[in-house]
């Protein structure tokens, strides 16, 4: 907790309770008086005692007591309330009910409180009194701060959102040259016997090893030499079990569950058997990863010239995994480097860059002090972005005493600890939290906002809750505290830097725990702390998990995350947690807990994505203060008890991957949910019906299953879709009925009537303006809903993001789309009615404005767009001089019967430098491509040219038989062939000059590439600078090898001698 931001919270509650004059009620008028006054007092210096509650031992003790008596002022407040809305309004009362008032009215309850609340004030008292001892000042509270954070947050929001804010952390020649020098000794001989050489980068944390193993692990040679690339980050507590599990599934192999070390380091073996590897173990703490578990099961089986990239803060894991030396010690940024770094995040555009060079002097001195250390530098520059360009700005950060500050362990980093103290009190609440989620786990911003929702860390408007949450989020990002997973859109995965993790947990340290399961003295921490927090992580196997009895002494605990198998026993139970407001527990088995579930009074966040469980006992409606409910994964999950409709205050719901068949009556009444995932879609009496939908005006993010059971449009039009103005993401879902191969199942054949009336379903479930997101799924009518046709810019004007899938019967897309003025991203997949696409879907059209109309080309924006299993599409009609796709980057066509690719794509698509072809039958050329910079073509069985592409430089050709003419391509430096049939290499191979060739073949062609200069085949190899051939044998691609340099001239290869001594 932050002392500021929560003091607010509880007085923002007590307010309410003057204000209703309940304090009178209660007898206890002088005392909430006097509470309100104390809190404003005591307000005026708690962000002075938070700072030094950090770094001065003797602040901590007080601290730690004010926080306990505002949590506890919190809990009476909520119990107040909760009684209320247990026995619910009386009939004189309904018009204006409060129930905070409406409780007072019960005497016993009254007198309980109000005796609770005098005892309370009498600790503020003593509170208040020792804390003149400590000389705190006035460094302005929460909401001084809070209209001047709130603007700079908004512009910031602004500025990351372009899409042209350059954030990449890698800067200077140094780390190219550092890239280069590792790449080098990764591709050279082995010294000694040994299959395996072990390579070392030593570095002190935030300095960038991770970011250079990154380069190298990405290098092109380095994927074209090695069979399997794989990518391992060690905890500081790793488990071997599921180390080994990891590496296996990274690898292609099956470990089936198992669970013994002497089981499974034979599976590691059997997959890796004969592969030559390259493994990254990152940020290492101890060599026993690799000494104890996979250094056994790897040296004698992988093929000579593997190679393990290790990166670790100190030089004695380097030692132990006896790494070749010298060892590669990441240096320091030097100035110019540092300051190349901390332009690169502020910087948005060029009128940015003239201001910031003025700034260059005092910049240099910021950068000094991060001591150039990459991620500090970062950090700074997220700071300075919520500063004005201005010298004074940047010079009181360069004064700032936190540059001086002691106190701090030696390893925690000066500038993530001045970026912190920038933050507002709601917003290092929640950095603090994040700091918690278990490191190795998924966890979604959606999850992470209502877990600071739930815990108060974000308060206010309830209107505004979620809003204001990605608010914070956002924040982070921007200030490079965390740092967006690219593996995931809209940045809705972040990861935290250990170094800024490190600093977090130990700012929460007497509040929090994050752990393992296997650390250390787990158990002696538990039993002798009570902490507010604690998450853990299990990544064993059972008899590695935590005993759930181990937390029950933990009374005060509000938050519990909980990752992998907990060891839960009969008997086990939530009433040890009385004061618990998140819960969320993964992948573990939960049922004897269930029963003790309505014991938790306060909860306001559940999650048990994942577990056992079938059903939610029906106590759970008296949990009035839920607003988060998921159940994500819970495939055994059947019923949801009738009490559900009794949580009012609920706000997130997830039935995904559940096998409910509906939701009870009464769902209507839930008018503040915001998101809603999984609904099904029922018309059977005793189920929610779609109608019940119509009242929650508030649901900005809604999953729709199973509307082929909606069996009247007009069900389907009392979900009234269109009125929700704040819905921004929308899932339509129907049950598929295509099989494996793309086409309809003959089983599951559609009648002309169910047709009819799936179109008029959808006709009326017209999502409103503002969508940002719609996916499509199963649907199986034969033209698509009217709104998605050529209205489409007035009813989805705002639409970024458009998945359709298993689009079963229509035979057009929709023609409206290319005048969508903000969409992004496409993704068709499965259309399999679909033989034309005409020029209605890419038309131009005139942009209405109070200037004179002009001509805006077809889909403005998009810069990606896949189209993927329509199996019967044979035409795209696009005219050259038709403009279209202006700005797209790549294209996916996969699985269809085009025969051309249309005129104007090549023409009119000049930003396109990826197109990947898969399988589209009877394409006979790709031709008069100026701006494609990559082309992956697969199984194109009737491809026969290649021609006039001036910017290609890497060409992938996989199972293209009858390709005879690669022409003009006089930029192309890597081409990769594979073709296992093939006895000799393609005559355009002589008539093209490529750097590299990488190819896979017969052991024909590879005997004849063997033979050198004496070969047939010299001609078409010998011009190219490196090539590598391989041919397999026995599940091993790369089994027979030929590798040739051009100059100095080199041929290596195990062919000959091999081959020839078996005979043809």
């Amino acid at each position: 907790m932050v002392l500021d931001a929560f003091a607010s919270y509880v007085q923002n509650m007590l307010t309410e309770m003057v204000s209703e004059e309940v304090h009178m009620l209660l007898g206890v008028g002088d005392d909430i008086d006097k509470m309100d006054v104390k809190l404003r007092d005591l307000k005026n210096f708690l962000a002075d005692a938070d700072r030094r509650n950090i770094t001065d031992e003797s602040v901590r003790e007080w601290v730690a007591q004010l926080k306990r008596a505002m949590y506890e002022a919190a809990d009476i407040l909520d119990l107040c309330q909760l009684k209320a809305m247990e026995r619910g309004p009386s009939k004189v009362d309904c018009g204006c009910f409060n129930p905070l008032l409406f409780c007072m009215r019960n005497p016993s309850h009254a007198r309980d409180i109000g005796t609770r609340i005098k005892a309370l004030n009498k600790r503020l008292d003593a509170i208040k009194e020792r804390s003149a001892a400590f000389s705190f000042i006035n460094l302005g509270s929460y909401e001084d701060r809070s209209s001047k954070v709130h603007a700079a947050r908004s512009s910031d929001a602004r500025r990351e959102t372009s899409g042209e804010f350059d954030r990449q952390g890698v800067v200077g020649e140094k780390i190219e040259q550092d890239t280069k020098k590792l790449v080098e000794i990764m591709l050279s001989e082995n010294e000694g016997n040994t299959n395996i050489m072990v390579v070392a980068i030593v570095g002190v944390g935030g300095i960038g090893k991770t970011t250079l193993a990154q380069k190298v692990f990405d290098n092109e040679a380095l994927n074209a030499e090695f069979e399997k690339m794989i990518w391992l980050s060690i905890n500081k507590d790793f488990d071997k079990v599921e180390l080994l599990r990891t590496i296996i599934t990274q690898a292609g192999g099956v470990h089936g569950g198992e669970k013994a070390l002497a089981v499974i380091q034979p599976i590691l073996a059997a997959t890796l058997k004969g592969k030559k590897l390259f493994l990254v173990l990152d940020d290492v703490w101890n060599h026993g990863a690799w000494d104890d578990v996979l250094k056994a099961p790897l040296a004698n089986v992988v093929a000579r010239g593997s190679r393990v990239l290790v990166t670790t803060r100190d030089e004695r894991v380097a030692r132990g995994m006896k790494a070749v030396l010298p060892y590669h010690h990441v240096d320091k940024l030097e100035e110019e480097d540092a300051w190349l770094l901390l332009k690169k995040q502020i910087i948005s555009s060029e009128a940015d860059e003239r201001e910031i060079d003025v700034l260059k002097d005092i910049g240099v001195q910021i950068v000094a002090k991060c001591d150039g250390l990459p991620l500090a530098v970062k950090v700074m520059g997220g700071l300075l972005c919520q500063k004005d360009k201005k010298h004074r700005e940047w010079e009181m950060v360069l004064d700032d005493s936190i540059w001086s500050i002691s106190g701090l362990p030696e390893e925690l980093n000066h500038a993530v600890y001045l970026s912190y103290e920038d933050l507002s009190s709601c917003a290092k609440q929640c950095f603090l939290h994040y700091s918690l989620l278990p490191k190795t786990a998924v966890f979604y911003r959606d999850q992470i906002i209502g877990m600071w929702v739930s815990e108060g860390f974000v308060h206010g408007n309830s209107d505004y809750l979620e809003e204001l949450g990605s608010t914070y989020y956002k924040e982070l990002i921007l200030r490079n505290l965390v740092e967006p997973n690219t593996q995931y859109v809209d940045q809705c995965v972040c990861n935290m830097h250990d170094v800024v993790r490190s600093f977090a947990q130990f700012v929460a340290r007497n509040e929090a725990l994050a752990t393992c399961s296997g650390e250390t003295n787990i158990v002696s921490k538990l039993s002798g702390h009570e902490f507010l927090q604690i998450s853990l992580e299990s990544k064993g196997s059972e008899s590695d998990g935590l005993d759930w009895s181990s937390l029950q002494a933990q009374k005060t605990l509000r938050a519990l995350i909980s990752v992998g198998y907990i060891n839960i026993k009969p008997g086990d139970s939530l009433v040890h947690f009385p004061c618990l407001r998140t819960l969320h527990i993964d992948s573990a088995h939960v049922v004897e807990l269930l029963e003790s579930l309505h014991e938790l009074k306060h909860l306001r966040y559940l999650s048990l994505e994942n577990t056992d469980i079938s059903s939610l006992p029906d106590s759970i409606g008296k949990m009035k203060f839920l607003q988060y409910i998921s159940l994500y994964g819970c495939e055994q999950f059947l019923k949801v008890p009738h009490s559900f409709v009794k949580l009012g205050q609920l706000r997130y719901l997830n039935f995904c991957g559940t096998s409910i068949e509906g939701i009870p009556r009464g769902f209507h009444a839930l008018t503040s949910m915001r998101a809603l995932h999984g609904f099904p879609a029922q018309v059977d009496g005793h189920w929610c019906s779609l109608e019940e939908l119509g009242p929650l005006s508030q649901l900005k993010h809604l999953q729709l299953d199973g509307l082929e059971n909606i069996t009247a449009s007009s069900s389907a039009a009392k979900a009234k879709l269109g009125d929700k103005v704040h819905l921004t993401d929308l899932t339509l879902a129907c049950g598929s009925i295509l099989g494996y191969d793309g086409l309809i199942k003959e089983e599951d054949g559609v009648s002309e009537e169910e047709q009819q009336k799936i179109e008029k379903v959808f006709d009326e479930l017209c999502p409103p303006p503002r969508l940002e997101n719609l996916h499509i799924r199963g649907y199986f009518g034969q033209r698509l809903p009217r709104w998605m046709m050529s209205s489409l810019d007035v009813s989805l004007s705002s639409l970024r993001i458009l998945f359709i899938t298993d689009l079963a019967c229509c035979t057009q897309l929709p023609d409206g789309l290319c005048r969508l003025p903000y969409l992004e991203f496409i993704q068709i997949l499965r259309a399999p009615a679909i033989k034309r696409v005409g020029p209605e879907f890419m038309q131009s059209y005139h942009q209405h404005s109070p200037r004179p109309s002009q001509m805006v080309a077809a889909f403005p924006r998009l810069h990606k767009m896949e189209l993927i299993g329509m199996v019967e599409w044979e035409e795209w009609e696009w005219e050259e001089q038709v403009q279209a796709f202006p700005v797209l980057q790549e294209l996916m066509l996969k699985q269809c019967k085009l025969k051309c690719l249309p005129p104007g794509l090549a023409s009119q698509a000049g930003a396109l430098n990826k197109l990947t072809i898969y399988n589209v039958q009877g394409l006979i050329s790709v031709e008069n491509f100026p701006s494609l910079v990559e082309l992956e073509l697969d199984e194109n069985l009737d491809l026969e040219r290649i021609t006039n592409l001036p910017r290609l430089q890497k060409l992938t050709i996989q199972d293209c038989p009858k390709l005879k003419a690669l022409e003009d391509v006089p930029a192309l430096q890597r081409i990769i062939l594979t073709d296992e049939d093939m006895e000799a290499l393609p005559e355009y191979m002589g008539g093209i000059n490529p750097r590299h060739l990488e190819l896979y073949c017969s052991l024909v062609l590879l005997t004849s590439i063997a033979a050198g200069q004496s070969g047939a085949e010299w001609d078409k190899f010998g011009h190219v600078e490196h090539v590598k051939a391989y041919a397999s044998e026995g599940g091993n691609s790369r089994k027979w090898y030929v590798l040739y340099t051009a100059n100095p001239y080199s041929l290596e290869t195990n062919v000959s001698h091999s081959f020839m001594s078996r005979g043809p």
